[in-house]
């Protein structure tokens, strides 16, 4: 038990030390609006390390300026959310009405 609390210790310092590399990703073409800017997320250090793959599913919620104003993770791994939402959070869409983008992003070691 007291190994398992050291191990999450671990992983968790290790992820707030920042990402190392750029995990290769797909947004779904599921989105209403036309996409004009995106931000590649960075593949997590701790995932690297854990050989961590897997696909995140958040809802952007898209002013009607374009920018995004707010992320929601919907699934995926708890590791790899937290990439996803900082990229997300920076994308830019054609102006429009606001809107709620569904966004799949594929990671891959």
């Amino acid at each position: 038990m007291r190994q398992r609390y050291v191990l999450i210790l671990v992983l968790l310092l290790s992820y707030s030390f920042g990402p190392a590399g750029i995990a290769q990703t797909q947004s779904s073409d599921t989105t209403a609006r036309k996409l004009i800017q995106k931000v590649e997320p960075h593949y997590p250090e701790i995932a690297r390390r854990m050989n961590l793959s897997g696909t995140v599913k958040v809802v952007a919620l898209v002013a009607p300026d374009g920018k995004v104003k707010k992320v929601q993770p919907v699934g995926g791994s708890p590791v790899l959310v937290q990439a996803a939402e900082s990229a997300v959070s920076q994308w830019k869409f054609a102006p429009g009405a606001e809107s709620n983008e569904t966004i799949e992003l594929h990671f891959t070691p």
